[in-house]
């Protein structure tokens, strides 16, 4: 493919329309669709195409990339009647980025090669500071020439990119990225509730512990967000909440008993009880602390 492949972006929210930017930012001509397209007015306003459906996305586009919420968004916008795979070409190629479950990959697939058409799924981590900055990490699993093919368009976006295996492979890695995260997470609250509780100078102790063996990525960008104040949404407490019920359900299918994965479920099960779902992951601190009678420093 041509460095002028016509690429559609269907789903532009707090990820994507940072992905599609640098898409364009690339020269890649882009066709965008979304189900409010408010969301999209910035693509819109720097000369991206609007179209009404994922259908007419994937009627205009050589390459069709889908980053969407939940496994049923991503079953609608690629297989449904009105579905990106209705209008694909031969050729075209299909890439769902949204952290969704590895069979549906795998089930995109095979009803895409039977078309003549590819189909990866490539999962992303690093949040909307990572789709911002162009450095996710992109997992991709799928058939290894559809993967050089728009190796570009992931260079775009990201900065670490692997092919982890075939269909459903991508999927499956972002689902040990997401057990890796609730860990960090719950280790986080809890620390810094620990430490409030002492008395301790949070942005002091952090900026020691971030440096040494306890540093991690979501110290590192979310910690600040926390001792600021800060809740909202990098990325949404309920699709962390959709990805470890994706992750939960897959363990279970392998016979695995996942007891870290199971309690921080439940825990942020509990933040979604409290109406908090579209606050960001990092509320986990605040919950914490609060259950434990801490206010955090803002």
């Amino acid at each position: 493919m041509s460095d002028r492949m016509t690429v559609g972006f269907i789903g532009t929210g707090i990820m994507g329309a940072s992905m599609a930017g640098h898409l364009m930012d690339a020269g890649y001509p882009l066709r965008v669709y979304n189900r409010t397209r408010d969301k999209a007015q910035g693509l819109l306003d720097r000369g991206a195409a609007w179209c009404d459906s994922p259908a007419e996305v994937a009627r205009q586009a050589d390459v069709v990339i889908t980053i969407v919420g939940y496994p049923r968004d991503v079953e609608a916008v690629v297989l449904g009647p009105e579905g990106a795979l209705s209008t694909a070409r031969p050729g075209t190629i299909l890439i769902d980025m949204t952290t969704s479950e590895p069979a549906l990959a795998q089930r995109i697939h095979a009803a895409a090669k039977a078309k003549g058409v590819g189909s990866l799924d490539a999962p992303v981590s690093g949040g909307d500071t990572g789709a911002r900055n162009g450095t996710l990490a992109i997992m991709v699993g799928g058939d290894e020439g559809d993967f050089q093919r728009v190796l570009p368009l992931f260079e775009a976006m990201g900065k670490t990119i692997n092919r982890i295996g075939p269909a459903g492979a991508g999927q499956h890695c972002k689902m040990v990225n997401q057990i890796l995260i609730t860990g960090t997470m719950l280790a986080m609250a809890e620390a810094f509730t620990y430490g409030a509780k002492a008395g301790l100078d949070l942005q002091k102790v952090h900026g020691v512990v971030s440096t040494g063996a306890a540093g991690s990525s979501n110290l590192s960008n979310l910690g600040p967000r926390v001792l600021r104040g800060d809740f909202e949404p990098g990325f949404f407490v309920e699709h962390y909440v959709k990805d470890m019920g994706i992750a939960h359900k897959e363990a279970r299918a392998m016979g695995l008993d996942l007891r870290g994965l199971e309690l921080v479920e439940q825990v942020y099960e509990q933040i979604i009880e409290q109406g908090q779902g579209r606050k960001g992951t990092q509320a986990i601190c605040d919950y914490i602390a609060r259950r434990n009678g801490v206010q955090l420093p803002k």
